[in-house]
């Protein structure tokens, strides 16, 4: 899986669950998630579970914190799957 199907799917989920449009979303991906989107715990643990089902991974927990933008979720993804071999 390369760079940008990754951004693309990781940008998919996270429209999905704000109901905000993907464009939008893209042009915003280092706005904070708490912050500027009001993305709160629990949605954050729902992109958590879409990427890991859609990617096929396993994220611990206590990477919650790490997803504070779309940026650094797509990081997060892009290593995770780096870690698994995938």
């Amino acid at each position: 899986m390369n760079d940008e199907e990754i951004e693309k799917g990781v940008t998919s989920i996270v429209a999905e669950v704000t109901e905000l449009d993907e464009k939008e979303i893209w042009e915003k991906r280092d706005a904070n998630f708490f912050q500027d989107l009001e993305i709160d715990s629990l949605l954050a643990l729902e992109i958590l579970a879409l990427i890991e089902k859609k990617f096929k991974v396993q994220i611990p927990e206590e990477k919650l914190v790490d997803i504070t933008s779309l940026s650094a979720t797509i990081g997060l993804t892009k290593s995770v799957l780096a870690e698994s071999g995938k």
